[in-house]
This record gives C-alpha cells, structure tokens and sequence, in this order.
C-alpha cells in the first residue's frame, strides 16, 4: 500500500456543501484509501490527531500515514486521487492554474457557511434522494 494511503480526511458534516462532497468520495473509495472523519461529530477532539479544530474549521485537513498534513486544495486533489478520479482535479495541479484554483478553494472555505445556509435545503434533499435510492448500507 502507498505512503499516501489512507487518508484521514477532516470535514464538516454539519456543512452541507461539505457533506455531499464526501458523500460522494465515500461511495467511489472502492480501495478503502479514504478514512472521514467528522469533525463536528460529538467529543470529536483534534488534538487527538494533533490538530487544531479552529484550524480544521477554517480549511479542510487531512493527515496521511507518515503524519503530513495536507490542507486546501491539496486534501482535495488527493483524496479525490484515492478515490480513483484525480483526473477530475488534474488542471487544478497544472502551475499556470494551481495558484487560481487554490485561491477559490480559500474563498469558498471563507464562505462555506454562508453557501450552505443558501444551498443546504437543495443539498439535503439531494442527499436524501440519493440515499434512498442506495438503500440501508
């Protein structure tokens, strides 16, 4: 198994934008490469991983086996990669557009609460409808 992998992602699940991305990563982790971990899970404590929450809040944090911490964009590109579809985020590695990409990454991050407050009610039902179809795990 590669250095890389698992990867414990942090994510706000309280965050629906957050969650359905996650969801979705979940459902093609076929290789079990990805670990989610809910940070705003009861008696979640990041400095069990030694981790600020604060700083989970602000963007999203993964650790890979050998402790690195990735932030942003990187957790991103990486665990979309473990999932099997880096190729969805592979412009977003390319130099020209990488700086772009990352600074959107951090706009959004800034906003997410104010985007799921005005996108959470589609988002839920979305998630609804797709669970239902999937049926129990």
């Amino acid at each position: 198994m590669s250095h890389d992998f698992p990867l414990t992602v942090f994510y706000d699940a309280a965050c629906p934008v957050c969650a359905l991305e996650m969801d979705a990563l979940r459902r093609r982790d076929r290789c079990d490469r990805l670990t989610l971990v809910d940070m705003s899970a009861p008696g979640f404590d990041a400095s069990r991983y030694g981790l600020v929450h604060d700083d989970l809040d602000a963007v999203i944090h993964a650790l890979r086996p050998d402790g690195t911490v990735l932030r942003g964009m990187d957790v991103l590109r990486s665990a979309y990669g473990a999932a099997g579809l880096g190729r969805l985020l592979r412009a977003t590695r390319w130099p020209l557009l990488r700086p772009a990409f990352d600074a959107a990454y951090r706009r959004f991050a800034r906003h997410r609460h104010a985007i799921s407050r005005l996108l959470g009610p589609l988002i839920r039902a979305a998630r609804a409808r797709s669970s239902r179809r999937e049926g129990p795990a």
